[in-house]
């Protein structure tokens, strides 16, 4: 009898232990607000918290077992969220978009909603131009990272020191996009607001939170309960490198916050194993998973200050390694990592190319290969050539023997060759994309503008923009064709392509000429 009821009570704990699966436990919304009107309708803002609980079992998760446990035998964790949604959610387009925050910094708006000439930066949650709104999308901040809106299990170690949980981070926007997806409440009977609404779910992140999407799909958490979590990803000036969150930090930061720099080239855990979005999917696939379909872009900064080249080649040589064929990877000829009005403590004028249109036309291009399997621009990128031994570019780690960081190919102005080509870079009014000084974290990645002289100059090397264009009307109709050739490419909404030819008409190169008045 006895050992009839030791197999009885192991049978249960099994029972119990594959029964008990990762889910949200509570929305808590502590604000409301309406967020302005937009072609579908009105919009509304919730702020609020999720809350949801974690097997110990889960091998995703270094340490998990060691976590505190809440009274289901579970591990808790809590964090901020914040939607953006239509007041009547039937308006919507059917796309959730999952924003993953910059350093508790949301960027979905500074990226997608940005109007010309005045760049968002990340945190501002202002609507902006509204694009995301006139276009029916519903947009989730879900907010991973510890001290940044994330509430972590931790443990006590052997040596007494309190350790966090951050491997957490990736299950939180695994299961709360999951849940915004898919519940119809969570389990105190909470309605999940967009409950039927919506029927695919895009995540997108930039800089550390790009890093930290392509760590998500590498370490397999972009699978939950037998399906997909997000159908696609929008990845942004990423480089080559992966976010080293799993693992048990003590806090008060999070392992999140550093990165390479030139200041420290060798920084752990970014550029130490898988380098190339092929090496990510190849593991993705051969734990038989499907991958989402994935647009990546690149900034011309991020070559020299964040070794873009080695997501293209690798830790070995010069040639480009073939992309899986549910990626499309971008270079934006001229762009810089972060664009800025101003970049104090920099010697020179930061990078003022406004590529917020490519993001915008790109989002566009996912969201409809996704829905309806219709191709996105094939992969466009700019030539390189080897940097090795330039003091201006961030070379390889240590760890890295035999990579080769390449840098892209310019012409006689300076100005890069190839990529996706925006009017202010096909037809330019100075060199954009050049790299800055001091070498500082921050000035590296805004770049640098250097503008064309105006007028010609003896002592000026390069042409001036009067050598360069006739008058207003050759540079505007430059600026036109220009405008017409990255539309039919994919890279340009025609609203954006309509803005950047009046923003040329609004701002003369060679200044006003007054028409004759009637006397």
């Amino acid at each position: 009898m006895k050992t009839l009821a030791r197999i009885a009570t192991a049978l249960t704990l099994a029972l119990t232990t594959s029964m008990a699966q990762a889910k949200v436990t509570k929305l808590e919304i502590t604000a409301k607000q309406p967020y302005g009107s937009f072609q579908p309708g009105d919009y509304v803002r919730w702020d609020g918290r999720i809350v949801g609980e974690l097997p110990p079992t889960s091998t995703l998760i270094p340490d998990l077992d060691k976590a505190t446990r809440n009274a289901n035998g579970m591990v808790e964790y809590a964090a901020r969220i914040i939607l953006f949604m239509p007041a009547d959610t039937a308006t919507g387009n059917g796309t959730l978009l999952v924003d993953v925050p910059n350093r508790g910094h949301a960027y979905a708006n500074a990226l997608y909603n940005s109007p010309r000439g005045l760049p968002s930066q990340s945190g501002n949650l202002d609507p902006g131009n509204g694009f995301l709104e006139d276009n029916g999308y519903a947009a989730a901040e879900i907010y991973w990272e510890l001290g940044q809106g994330a509430d972590l299990p931790s443990f006590t170690d052997p040596d007494g020191k309190k350790r966090y949980v951050e491997g957490v981070g990736f299950a939180i926007v695994r299961d709360d996009a999951d849940f915004l997806a898919h519940a119809a409440s969570d389990t105190t009977g909470t309605p999940n607001p967009l409950a039927g609404k919506i029927s695919r779910i895009l995540a997108t992140g930039k800089s550390q939170d790009g890093r930290f999407l392509k760590t998500f799909l590498l370490d397999g958490f972009n699978q939950t309960d037998g399906h997909r979590v997000f159908d696609g990803m929008h990845v942004f000036v990423s480089g080559a490198g992966l976010l080293p969150i799993l693992r048990s930090g003590t806090g008060p930061e999070s392992s999140a916050n550093g990165a390479p720099s030139f200041a420290q080239p060798d920084f752990p855990g970014v550029h130490d194993g898988i380098l190339t979005i092929g090496e990510i999917i190849a593991k993705v696939e051969a734990r038989g998973e499907i991958p989402p379909k994935m647009l990546l872009l690149n900034s011309t900064v991020d070559y020299f200050s964040i070794r873009a080249s080695l997501g293209r080649t690798g830790a070995k040589g010069t040639t480009d390694l073939p992309l899986p064929p549910n990626v499309r990877m971008y270079d934006v000829a001229g762009a810089s990592h972060a664009t800025v009005v101003k970049a104090s403590g920099c010697d020179l004028p930061p990078g003022r190319l406004d590529w917020a249109p490519v993001a915008r036309a790109t989002l566009v291009r996912l969201d409809q290969w996704v829905a309806t399997n219709t191709e996105p621009p094939p992969t466009t990128l700019m030539p390189l050539q080897s940097a090795k031994g330039d003091p201006t570019v961030l070379q390889a780690p240590k760890n890295l023997p035999d990579a080769t960081v390449q840098i892209p190919q310019r012409d006689a102005d300076g100005n890069p060759i190839g990529g996706v080509r925006l009017p202010d870079i096909a037809v330019p009014l100075g060199v954009n994309g050049a790299q800055n000084q001091p070498l500082s974290f921050s000035c590296s990645l805004v770049g640098a503008y250097l503008p064309f002289p105006k007028t010609n100059d003896p002592a000026n090397k390069q042409p001036s923009l009067q050598q360069r264009y006739k008058d207003n009307s050759d540079y505007l109709n430059r600026i036109r064709i220009a405008a017409r050739d990255a539309e039919a490419a994919g890279f340009l909404l025609p609203e954006d392509a309509t803005i950047i030819v009046n923003d040329a008409v609004s701002h003369p190169i060679f200044g006003r000429t007054s028409p004759d008045v009637p006397r």
